[in-house]
């Protein structure tokens, strides 16, 4: 796959692979390249997991080391395993292959023999404190915070409440485990963080085996300890969670070693502990996208409000919404390719992802002729009756990819607006005394007579036109030049309806997760009113009269396709070849930015 493989052109290397090859370098784990990729089950991948996925996999791949994909499960309450199987799919479709898959609940047993651990050495209580006071006591950024009345608790005692949190009879929010560093600290995060809290709630994959679950900082360091991970990579607003990060990681070295020293059987793979530097945090800059919102709470708002059609909606920034909407796994590591990589976040712009589609696009889809708009032209001087096989090319910028046949007629379907009744003289599509081509057929030329035909509302039902039997083509004698374009067209007589989707953004404004908080914070409403505020009632636009050839209506979900002189499509998932339904992916050109 494009995704995974070393381009042979040269290129820079990004800042991570400098390190990478720093370390390698200096003999760093005896050449070791582990990486992970450690989604939360909670919601559907979107396109920024797929830049964090490229890293993840790519610096693996590249440097001949693995890359484990590993489940965060420490939250049951919004996790499920329709979200593991999503996300095990979606990785295989962007392209990459994974050595392992693990969860964090692996390592519940391990994680809690390492609290007990940190208890006995003094380094974690039992706080009974509300949240409420808790944060109030943590001070501000130029204030120290205030000790806890429990901070000094007797370590059996803390041992004791401990067993007690996971004992199922604790109340939720009554008992939390702390580390025990430093209210004083000038990084908030060392102020006596959150190790465990209790939940009472049954787990996917363990049961009701735990009622106290670990916190993400308190599992993240030592899950990427416990597996080898070299190189641990995340997104910028880790940079502060670091120190705390680095400082579990030396906990968790000594407790590995005082277990080592004991005799004692080590939770990891020993070989590696014994020539392991632990790993190493790099954080690199998320992937904005203009006029999408990213956040998984809300996707699931506009999912479980039914302002989209559900996780898969084109209009998704999902990857399982962009693949839907015809989007290729080739595409969206070009564009990813194209931003890079950076320690500092920036809005990238829609258009630009769009153009990486329409670059890779124009190599692979395959060409096909529909009619969006369709108004019936009649060639008169065609025989009735009868019908001829064209031959039309599948890809211009692939030989490979062969032909298909297609039929021609006495009548036709054409665009709408290729056609004009009163035409100015730059308009070089078919009005009365003008001439066409037909893709792949014949030059046309319209009845200056008695063009059309009209309804009682003045639009236009039938066209009349001529055809020049000398001009089929690919014909000796075909080539005869004239002023006006090549268009598409599709046989009454064989044209398949079909429905088109035609989608745009799904937000009005550029930036909707600044202009969400700037409405709640002006209007004191919740998230879900102001995103029906600035929603794009336009973004979804319903096209039930179409027709497309044959050919086009044959195609499986997901195909790419070119509607010649229209754009990309897909036949969407529900498309079948009695009613094919059709996706656009993205226009030949870029109108939005014109439009704005």
């Amino acid at each position: 796959m494009a995704t995974t493989e070393e381009s042979t052109e040269k290129r820079s290397l990004n800042f991570v692979e400098q390190q990478v090859e720093k370390d390698l370098a200096e003999g760093k784990d005896n050449g070791r390249i582990q990486t992970r990729f450690p989604p939360e089950p909670n919601g559907y991948l979107h396109i920024g997991h797929a830049k964090a996925i490229a890293m993840d996999f790519g610096i693996a791949a590249r440097y001949g080391g693995i890359c484990n994909l590993r489940f965060d499960d420490t939250n049951p309450i919004k996790e499920d395993t329709e979200y593991i199987e999503s996300i095990e799919h979606d990785i295989k479709w962007l392209g990459y292959k994974w050595a392992n898959v693990y969860y964090a609940s692996d390592y519940f047993q391990e994680l809690w023999d390492f609290a007990i651990w940190l208890i006995r050495k003094g380094r974690a209580y039992i706080d009974e404190q509300s949240a409420e006071t808790i944060a109030e006591q943590k001070g501000t950024t130029t204030k120290a915070g205030i000790n806890s009345p429990f901070r000094d608790r007797p370590i059996e005692e803390n041992l004791r409440l401990f067993e007690y949190m996971n004992s199922g009879d604790a109340t939720p929010g009554t008992l939390v485990l702390r580390a025990k560093i430093d209210m004083a600290h000038p990084n908030m995060l060392f102020r006596d963080p959150l190790l465990y809290r209790v939940m009472n709630i049954p787990h996917i994959r363990t049961g009701n085996r735990w009622n106290a679950y670990p916190m993400y900082d308190f599992t993240h360091g030592q899950s990427d300890y416990l597996e080898g991970v070299t190189h641990s990579l995340c997104t910028l607003e880790f940079v502060e969670h670091r120190p705390l990060y680095n400082l579990f990681v030396t906990w968790m070295r000594e407790y590995m070693s005082e277990l080592q020293a004991e005799g004692k059987p080590l939770p990891m793979n020993e070989e590696i502990f014994n020539s392991y530097e632990g790993p190493r945090q790099t954080e690199f800059n998320k992937l904005n996208l203009s006029y999408t919102l990213m956040s998984k709470r809300n996707l699931l708002a506009l999912v479980n409000e039914k302002l989209v059609g559900g996780w898969d909606d084109p209009r998704m920034p999902t990857i399982c919404g962009f693949r839907r909407r015809g989007y290729s796994p080739e595409s969206i590591a070009k564009f990813i390719d194209k931003i890079g990589y950076t320690t500092y976040d920036a809005l990238n712009e829609m258009a630009l992802l769009e153009s990486a589609v329409r670059e890779d696009l124009n190599s692979r889809a395959l060409r096909v002729s529909a009619v969006l708009d369709p108004v019936r032209v009649v060639i008169t001087n065609y025989p009735e009756g009868q019908t001829e096989e064209l031959v039309a090319v599948n890809n211009p910028e692939n030989p490979e990819d062969g032909t298909h046949m297609v039929e021609f007629g006495r009548e036709i379907w054409i665009e709408r607006d290729d056609f004009q009744k009163e035409a100015t003289k730059k308009f070089m599509r078919l009005a009365p005394g003008k001439e066409v081509r037909l893709k792949n057929a014949y030059i046309v030329k319209c009845d200056e007579q008695h063009p059309c035909d009209e309804d009682e509302n003045g639009r236009v039902t039938t066209i009349y036109c001529t055809y020049d039997p000398e001009t089929r083509s690919g014909l000796p004698g075909s080539d005869r030049k004239i002023k006006g374009k090549t268009l598409h067209w599709v046989g009454c007589h064989n044209a398949v309806e079909a429905e088109v989707r035609l989608y745009d953004r799904l937000w009005k404004v550029e930036n909707p997760r600044d202009e969400l908080a700037s409405i709640c914070e002006e209007q004191k409403c919740k998230t879900l009113d102001a995103m029906k505020q600035i929603i794009n009632p336009d973004s979804l636009t319903v096209l039930s009269k179409c027709y497309v050839e044959p050919f086009a209506a044959t195609m499986p979900p997901l195909s790419y396709l070119q509607f010649q002189r229209i754009g990309y499509f897909t036949p969407d998932l529900t498309s079948t070849p009695e009613h094919p339904v059709f996706n656009k992916t993205v226009g030949l050109k870029d109108t939005w930015s014109k439009k704005n």
